[in-house]
């Protein structure tokens, strides 16, 4: 496309010599001032300003080729800040996968079908009632700030690419999965022309601290890991496996990296597994919660597993160590219940936004 830039930027510098990086910077100042997010005041003395940096990132396709925007967002560097400082409380305020799979679920269940619009810039948080400095944006002075705007939205077709989840909607179904972000993992960490395996872990695999083990670098780890936990939003069988390496990221070890490397040569081999939710499906929701007493050999700890099914969909998955020890096999499953049914809570509530009201609740513990 002649109306993109076809490089990615590092720097506001690099970006101030480019046309087209210019005007997605001044889209972006242009909806701050539209939602009124900040306003200009002279430096005050004796007061923490917090800096502020230019993120340049390319919008691109489902298949990853053509790049159909350059999207320029100003962030503040908030990790300068110290907590009673300059904040009391953190929170994310973004849409949680769970909501995203039980819409999908939702439109299987009522027979339509889900569009995709794209909005410029849409701004998620609350009114802030502490006074927040931040510095101007580096590169434009003050005759420079773009003028107010309209909001600005486009039709992006028949919903198929979402927070990195690929949807294929049929009339039979839609299918939930995640194979163009594989195929980038495996690539990025050297992994695409490994062997295959058959399970993502041993059946006799135990894993602890391994206190004498080679330590592996922990940024490394640390970026697999992440990658892995996003990957669980269509993969549910590997939630235990990456929850389990998950508790070894203060000191990874070259035991650690072996296990989750296993993961990565499961998934090479079944790249274009996801998701199915079928059309006409019943509206019945019913959760299964499941724990191991004792299973954590390391602090005696149980982990609970709940999964939640809304007529034939599986909308919603968890595995978790508990923070405290069970005393028996009857408290650790009721501490499982527990969060099994604060989940179905939060699902009952979605789906009476959507209109739909569930009377019964069927809770199986396994």
């Amino acid at each position: 496309m002649t109306f993109v830039s076809q490089v990615e930027l590092k720097s506001i510098d690099e970006a101030l010599k480019d046309e087209k990086w210019i005007v997605a910077m001044h889209e972006e100042l242009n909806q701050f001032i539209r939602n009124d997010v900040w306003f200009m005041v002279p430096k005050i003395d004796q007061i923490n300003i917090i800096g502020t940096k230019w993120v340049f990132r390319n919008k691109v396709v489902e298949s990853g080729g053509m790049i159909t925007r350059n999207k320029a967002t100003l962030v503040a560097k908030g990790y300068i800040q110290e907590e009673g400082i300059d904040y009391d409380e953190t929170f994310a305020p973004v849409a949680r996968l769970e909501a995203v799979r039980l819409l999908l679920s939702f439109a299987c269940i009522s027979d339509f079908k889900l569009f995709h619009m794209d909005v410029k810039r849409a701004f998620l948080n609350g009114v802030i009632n502490d006074e927040v400095f931040v510095l101007q944006p580096p590169g434009f002075e003050d005759h420079q700030h773009p003028k107010h705007g309209e909001f600005g939205m486009s039709m992006m077709g028949e919903h198929s690419f979402f927070l990195g989840l690929q949807v294929k909607q049929s009339k039979k179904g839609i299918f939930l999965s995640q194979a163009k972000y594989y195929k980038e993992i495996l690539k990025r960490f050297e992994m695409d022309n490994c062997k295959e395996a058959p399970t993502p872990m041993s059946t006799n695999c135990y894993m602890d601290a391994d206190i004498a083990g080679i330590v592996v670098d922990q940024n490394k780890f640390r970026g697999l890991i992440g990658s892995l936990l996003f990957l669980t939003a269509s993969r549910p069988y590997i939630m235990f496996a990456v929850c389990l390496c998950d508790r070894f990221q203060s000191s990874p070890k070259e035991s650690h990296l072996k296990v989750a490397k296993r993961i990565l040569k499961y998934l090479k081999g079944t790249t274009n597994v996801g998701l199915w939710y079928p059309s006409h499906s019943s509206k019945h929701l019913v959760g299964y919660s499941d724990s191991d007493i004792v299973g954590c050999k390391l602090d005696r700890k149980s982990t609970s597993g709940t999964c939640h099914v809304l007529g034939s969909s599986l909308i919603s998955w968890h595995s978790k160590k508990k923070a405290c020890v069970a005393l028996s096999t009857t408290e650790a499953e009721y501490i499982a219940a527990e969060s099994c049914c604060a989940q179905i809570l939060w699902i009952k509530k979605h789906l009476e936004d959507f209109g739909l009201k569930v009377s019964k609740i069927v809770v199986a513990l396994l």
